[in-house]
């Protein structure tokens, strides 16, 4: 249902007060709906151990073990649910019976969801993450750091998060160039930066905690190196620590 908004009626600043009220009503309500709903992706539901779905493309939820059973839904990547059950189908494919909310649920490929209470399953996810690129493999590294905080594999998925990030920064860098207009931010008198730091296709990145610095001389994106200073503060006896050692060591000084 389409919203309308109160028009101002002859310009006057009562009318003008009420739009703009009304305006923020409307933006408040929305960023809430929209906090709630990622609340609720993030919230695992009762009835058995907690996994994630980390592969899209195989998280159809089904009304029995086959899969050749009817679709009820498809489940994002990023999804957490409980596993209830397991069986093998005559397929040669595992499923579990899980619960995403307490009013749904069914079955789900287990090729399809990680858990931190399998065994072997980090590693599972790890190469899945090698084997995305782009944001994919952002996303991915996320649910993995996440979903096995004390893999010890952990040091090695935060590489791979940095790589990502860099080559982000790359593809950033020449999106807002080509979006950004000169003559518009010259006209409208804020610094630089804050028009490139504003830039919208930084948001999906800050949300997977994933942060850019800028530099205004080359008018590029940098990736700000937190992943390889975690990997130092934490892993510092890692085969990975003197790789982020150098990677940090090429940064620009703050």
């Amino acid at each position: 249902m389409p919203l309308y908004l109160p028009a101002a009626s002859g310009g006057s600043h009562a009318a003008r007060r009420v739009a703009f009220l009304t305006t923020l009503f409307l933006l408040l309500l929305v960023l809430q709906t929209h906090a709630h709903a990622q609340r609720k992706r993030r919230a695992p539901p009762p009835g058995g151990r907690v996994a994630v779905v980390v592969d899209e493309r195989l998280s159809a939820l089904r009304d029995a073990p086959s899969l050749s059973a009817n679709v009820l839904r498809r489940i994002g990547r990023g999804r957490l649910v409980a596993i209830a059950g397991a069986r093998d189908a005559a397929d040669g494919v595992t499923f579990y019976r899980v619960v995403v909310t307490r009013r749904t649920g069914g079955w789900l490929q287990a090729d399809a969801l990680v858990s931190a209470s399998r065994a072997g399953d980090d590693a599972r996810l790890l190469r899945l993450v090698r084997g995305s690129a782009e944001f994919d493999r952002v996303e991915r590294v996320r649910i993995f750091l996440e979903t096995f905080p004390r893999s010890r594999l952990r040091p090695e998925a935060l590489l791979l998060l940095a790589e990502a990030a860099e080559e982000a920064a790359v593809k950033l860098s020449r999106d807002a160039a080509r979006r950004l207009d000169d003559a518009e931010m010259e006209a409208g008198g804020a610094p630089l930066k804050s028009y490139y730091m504003s830039f919208n296709g930084l948001d999906r990145y800050r949300r997977q905690g994933v942060g850019f610095n800028f530099d205004a001389a080359t008018k590029q994106f940098r990736y700000n190196g937190a992943a390889w200073r975690e990997i130092v503060r934490h892993h510092s006896r890692s085969p990975e620590a003197e790789r982020a050692r150098v990677r940090l060591a090429t940064l620009p000084a703050r």
